[in-house]
């Protein structure tokens, strides 16, 4: 799938889920446009995930004021599924047109690619054909890096996530989660904030788990990726400007972790699915009892220094109400198949 006119005929595809920020998604797709040289067939799906304010009236407005019809197609979704269930709708939209490009693009709304972005991604799915997945660096606007790649949570990083001691860390010889490099390499999983996923392998893995309502589902994508054979890469030379959880709020967009404010509840139980479905029942208990062992650690501290910074707000609590112990549903794995079958509502609604 070369860029240029050699770009291949089943071209490439973007995915924009928009949630109450449509100024965003609109300077998204404009910026996009410029891919259009690179890929003559590029194809725009705007999601708007049930916001329910007006925006999915004025993403509309603004393709047909921009005249992108052509290549922008606008899906008002009735329901906010989520950011896989959004997403899983528009690549199902893809399939119902017998059209699928050989690769999928997802930029959130609160990032802006970098002109060549779109094409170094395509590049390295060119040149590293085992590459199920490649993401880009995401940056502030004045060019300072986010954090972009990762290593996959573990329940030695959830103690030492809970700590917040650098000794801790030391003592288990626990790398730092974010990976940072100024050259193309291979990661264990990367921000689905903006990254290009291979169709063929989309279509052996399954779609994302529309179990997840919102974090840790392109966690969980990687993962079942890696599973099955396929390598996930880290392109810096496709750099994305990214404003950092406009629509949510609770990342930090330089680290990529949770802000000090209280997280909410969706966050936990996207936590304790992915270790259920990573590990089963027994590894998502570890993993709660593990951060909270930790958080003791850190609250003994905190009685030595008062002013010592501790994460997001009860979050010791929250994860021992929400987070560590799986529900029965947490086990079963809700990916859809690669196809033009939508659902009408996520698997994350369901009772269980």
């Amino acid at each position: 799938m070369q860029a240029g006119r050699d770009t291949d005929v089943n071209g490439l595809a973007v995915i924009i889920v928009n949630y109450r920020t449509p100024d965003l998604a609109i300077a998204c797709i404009s910026a996009i446009d410029d891919a259009r040289r690179a890929f003559p067939d590029l194809r725009v799906v705007a999601v708007d995930g049930g916001s329910g304010d007006g925006s999915a009236e004025r993403i509309a407005d603004a393709i047909a004021a921009n005249e992108w019809q052509d290549w922008v197609t606008p899906l008002p979704l009735p329901v906010n599924g989520g950011f896989a269930f959004a997403n899983n709708q528009a690549i199902a939209l893809l399939a119902d047109s017998g059209r699928l490009p050989e690769a999928i693009a997802l930029i959130n709304p609160d990032a802006r690619p970098r002109p060549g972005a779109l094409e170094a991604m395509a590049a390295l799915l060119d040149r590293e054909p085992g590459a199920g997945a490649v993401g880009a660096l995401l940056t502030h606007e004045d060019g300072r890096p986010q954090s972009s790649a990762f290593r996959f949570p573990s329940i030695r990083g959830e103690f030492c996530r809970g700590a917040r001691t650098a000794m801790v860390e030391r003592l288990l010889r626990v790398p730092p989660t974010s990976i940072h490099a100024d050259h193309a390499i291979e990661v264990p999983w990367v921000t689905g904030a903006a990254v290009m996923l291979r169709t063929e392998a989309l279509r052996r893995t399954g779609l994302f788990d529309d179990g997840f309502f919102l974090y840790f589902e392109e966690t969980d994508l990687m993962r079942r990726l890696r599973r099955a054979g396929w390598a996930v890469w880290h392109e810096p030379a496709a750099q994305v400007v990214h404003a950092g959880g406009a629509a949510t709020q609770i990342r930090d967009p330089g680290t990529g972790l949770p802000q000090a404010r209280r997280m909410p509840r969706y966050w936990y139980e996207s936590h304790r699915r992915y270790f259920a479905l990573a590990g089963g029942r027994g590894s998502a208990i570890a993993a709660g009892i593990a951060y909270a062992a930790g958080r003791a650690i850190w609250r003994a501290r905190k009685l030595l220094s008062p002013r010592l910074e501790g994460g997001a707000a009860r979050s010791g609590r929250d994860l021992l109400t929400y987070g560590w112990w799986p529900r029965g549903r947490d086990v079963t794995p809700a990916a859809p198949p690669l196809g033009p079958q939508r659902k009408a509502a996520p698997s994350w609604g369901d009772a269980g």
